[in-house]
């Protein structure tokens, strides 16, 4: 899928923010990259790792659709109220179990995302200027307009279905990883929608990690992530994966992008979905409130205090803010957690193949791909 930022008409619509050092390391690693054997028909020529990140970088699709199915089995424990009334048709369930989009694109205002569940549907809907966001759940719209100009992100801003991820952004966020700590690798091609497709394979030297490995799969012809997969280290099937089932390069009709909210629905106007500058944030916010990565590469932790940052930001005393969390169902979900405690202090632990996090009682939150060790490690300093 291609990235669903919305930039300006003349940027290309496949951007991949890799660093130079990353492609020192993809070109020097030697016999850890290999190239990419063709199918077993011949259909793709052989491909190295530096070439295909070469490929992804210059590709530049103008419009496509299809149909992409997100899985997500991360051991998390049933979390209540995910997906509100909408189940898994609204945005925020996708972080766990199986979902399907739609996703349609045809330039960089044009773009439309649908999420379908087996009791409603979500919308995004980019369309010149307009920028809609619906749910059948409660037949709500709610409406911003985008100035001219300026850029906007259909999946992000006022909390608007923030969790969604897409191969592209999948990609992209594993490809900013690609430094010493990386081998990277690549596999026999695949069929990902029924085409051809390379495979890169990236593997972290840090054992301590969780993360076995990251494998995407890059379409032989228009060079976009169709599909990312994230496995936990030992394991044979993914603990994570985003992919096309259904992907065409044809242009939309204009028709897809255009949204009338139906009969009987509310419609809210929305503050324009653009990332605040600094200056305008939350004064009562400090520096020291907001996350720290503690360590690097695949073993790095993050550190937020999450239940003081919270509670400032509604200008609530330091005394309201002991423990608390930014989600009404956290006590529920602390019950089924096992109690920890150390020299860093006591909180409540979740532990899954792929991750680990604590929550102490003091509001601080400390999660990363490490075993609970390297956390404990992490809130003490």
């Amino acid at each position: 899928m291609p990235s669903l930022s919305l930039s300006r008409p003349s940027s290309r619509l496949v951007r991949w923010s890799v660093p130079a050092a990353a492609a020192v390391v993809l070109i020097g690693v030697g016999p850890a990259v290999s190239a990419i054997n063709g199918g077993p028909n011949g259909s793709l020529p052989p491909r190295t790792a530096a070439q295909l990140l070469a490929d992804v970088h210059g590709a530049n699709v103008r419009a496509l659709s299809g149909t992409v199915v997100e899985t997500s089995d991360l051991g998390l424990p049933a979390l209540p109220n995910v997906g509100g009334h909408g189940g898994s048709a609204n945005f925020s369930s996708l972080v766990t179990g199986s979902h399907t989009m739609r996703v349609w694109y045809a330039g960089s205002d044009k773009v439309r995302v649908a999420l379908l569940g087996q009791l409603g549907e979500s919308d995004l809907v980019r369309n010149g200027s307009d920028l809609w966001a619906w749910s059948s759940a409660d037949n709500t719209a709610t409406h911003w307009t985008v100035p001219a100009g300026r850029t906007a992100a259909p999946l992000g801003g006022d909390g608007v279905g923030a969790p969604a991820m897409t191969p592209q952004q999948a990609a992209e966020a594993a490809l900013k990883a690609i430094n010493p700590t990386t081998r990277v690798t690549t596999e026999s091609t695949a069929q990902v929608a029924g085409r051809s497709a390379y495979q890169l394979v990236l593997t972290p030297r840090d054992r301590r990690s969780l993360v076995g490995s990251v494998r995407i799969a890059i379409d032989g012809s228009t060079h976009v992530p169709t599909r990312v997969q994230v496995f936990a280290r030992g394991a044979t099937g993914p603990a994570f994966q985003v992919g096309f089932t259904s992907f065409s390069t044809s242009t939309p009709p204009d028709s897809t992008f255009a949204f009338t909210p139906p009969p009987g629905a509310t419609v809210k106007q929305g503050s324009t979905p653009m990332t605040l500058p600094k200056r305008v944030r939350h004064p009562h916010l400090r520096a020291s409130d907001l996350p720290q990565v503690v360590g690097k590469g695949w073993t790095s932790v993050v550190v937020a205090d999450v239940g003081s940052a919270q509670d400032k930001a509604l200008g609530k005393a330091p005394s309201q803010a002991q423990g608390a969390m930014p989600n009404g169902g956290l006590p529920a979900i602390l019950d089924s957690m096992p109690s920890v405690s150390g020299a860093w202090g006591s909180g409540h632990l979740l532990r899954t193949p792929l991750f680990s996090a604590v929550i102490t009682d003091d509001g601080r939150l400390a999660v990363g791909a490490v075993a609970p060790s390297m956390l404990y490690a992490a809130l003490s300093q």
